[in-house]
């Protein structure tokens, strides 16, 4: 069956799914949806005897299907390979009556590995299907995590450029050291005096900036994307979900066709909609549980019906969720209107215009699937010393979140099935948080003092990632207004 997409702010015109990864954004500004899920064509117990790379082809097969077995298949060896430090890519972990699905183990340790590993591959194989004899800039605004993974993934591909925005001061310093040491002569870091939603309108301006468009065009380049705006990002995702439902029913810790319910640290919104695609091919999930922090956009919204983002930008511990447009809702919101892109659109222009809107009942009726709840910065840091406390395991600021609702959830309904929570990054990349959560005697010491106080606390290595950049040079060091984001990317390709 084959499966194309097209945009949910557009007229109904459809693309091949190569031609959505390649396009990364709709040229009406809409975000490229399927237009169908697939269903899975072999029984869960079947699917539990897969592979890691084995489930990726299951389910990324259904969904781009203008590939070939021998196209994808390439991709996902190259992409879940030795850089990730353990055989099993996403190892589920039983600690404290939840289930964690460590998805922190690739380069990068930080859950965006696991699509940005495979992006690249889709995008090369993608462009020469197209015969696309432009180079590929690809354009990220990261609020963390995604543009050291993006960065990692693409460095010296051929036919591409890389260029990434973050908030000079929104990232942890493990973050931020990662990004702006990054090798590969087709790599570009650039901080931004703004925060993560100022990057991410801008980014999105540029995209929708035909004068741009036909600048870089002229010069030999095409923008695509990185973020989860990219479907070439969001498929990828829908496969942990289903690996960790495969690994439950393989270990016997649960029963085939038994619900679990899934909780998600979310942020951009593109973890938990890839969650909530797997439920509608037919992954058992009971409820998603969507997490926040005390930047509370999506709780609010599930709550109320109401997206609202006039509100204060706070600054937290778990900075890649600190984002007050989630862009991805637009494509359950494009789901809930009925598939309708003027509905849609109509909501969008309003967010554009005014910061806010709201759903009709009946949508929200729609969003049974979803329980919203949040974490405040003390009740974060109570989760990471209680588990570490009564465990000895340990986690950072983005997965504690998620731990903190998912207690709430279990206190205000009494639900107590079996439960995954996607672990999205690795405390190594939030030391100062996680040890002084702790005890605050800690946030005097060095970054890297504070790495080998993790280990000789903790007894679990140091990552690679850590151990390659104490010591590395700093090879990206400009910084821009948001308002000179353009300006800095015809710069830096040297577009006069």
């Amino acid at each position: 069956m084959e499966i194309l997409y097209r945009s949910t702010r557009g007229n109904g015109e459809t693309v091949t799914a190569s031609q959505a990864i390649l396009q990364g954004l709709s040229p009406d500004g809409g975000l490229f949806v399927p237009t169908q899920i697939p269903k899975f064509t072999k029984s869960l117990r079947e699917l539990s005897q897969l592979s890691y790379q084995e489930l990726a082809y299951q389910v990324m097969s259904s969904f781009l299907t203008d590939l070939t077995p021998e196209e994808l298949k390439s991709c996902i060896q190259k992409a879940y390979d030795s850089k990730f430090d353990t055989p099993a890519i996403a190892p589920l972990t039983e600690k404290g009556g939840a289930h964690y699905l460590e998805l922190f183990h690739g380069s990068t340790i930080a859950f965006k590995d696991m699509a940005l590993s495979i992006l690249p591959h889709l995008m090369t194989v993608s462009a020469k299907k197209n015969h696309e004899e432009r180079k590929i800039v690809i354009l990220t605004a990261t609020s963390g995590d995604t543009g050291k993974a993006a960065m990692a993934g693409f460095a010296d591909v051929p036919g591409t450029r890389i260029i990434v925005f973050y908030p000079k001061h929104g990232v942890s310093p493990i973050q931020e050291k990662q990004m702006v040491t990054q090798k590969g002569s087709n790599t570009h870091v650039v901080g931004i005096t703004g925060n993560f939603d100022d990057a991410q309108t801008a980014v999105k301006k540029m995209f929708h900036d035909t004068e741009l468009a036909a600048e870089l065009s002229k010069a030999g380049y095409l923008f695509s994307s990185a973020n989860s705006i990219n479907i070439g990002r969001l498929v990828p995702q829908i496969v942990y979900y289903v690996y960790a439902y495969a690994t439950l029913l393989r270990e016997g810790k649960i029963q085939e066709g038994e619900k679990i319910n899934v909780v998600v640290p979310t942020g951009n919104f593109g973890n938990i909609l890839a969650a909530y695609y797997g439920k509608q091919m037919g992954l058992p999930l009971e409820k998603l549980i969507c997490a926040s922090n005390d930047n509370k956009v999506l709780y609010d919204f599930f709550t109320t019906g109401t997206y609202d983002k006039n509100r204060d930008f706070i600054l937290t511990t778990s900075p890649s969720m600190d984002i007050l447009i989630s862009s991805n809702l637009e494509r359950l919101i494009y789901k809930i209107a009925g598939d309708d892109p003027e509905k849609c659109r109509g909501f969008m222009e309003a967010l554009t215009a005014k910061g806010t809107y709201t759903i009709t009942p009946d949508m929200k009726e729609q969003l049974a699937d979803f329980y919203g709840d949040f974490a405040t910065e003390g009740e974060t840091a109570q989760t990471i010393a209680r588990l570490f406390r009564d465990t000895g395991y340990m986690i950072d600021p983005h997965t504690a979140v998620a731990a903190t609702v998912y207690e709430k959830y279990k206190a205000k309904t009494g639900d107590d099935r079996t439960t995954v929570i996607a672990s999205t990054a690795s405390p190594y990349k939030f030391t100062r948080s996680v040890l002084c959560a702790l005890d605050q005697k800690y946030d005097s010491m060095t970054d890297f003092g504070l790495v080998d106080a993790l280990n000789g606390l903790t007894g679990v290595a140091v990552p690679k990632a850590i151990e390659e950049i104490r010591t590395a040079p700093t090879l990206h060091d400009r910084v821009v207004d948001a308002v000179d984001m353009p300006k800095a990317v015809k710069d830096i390709l040297g577009i006069a």
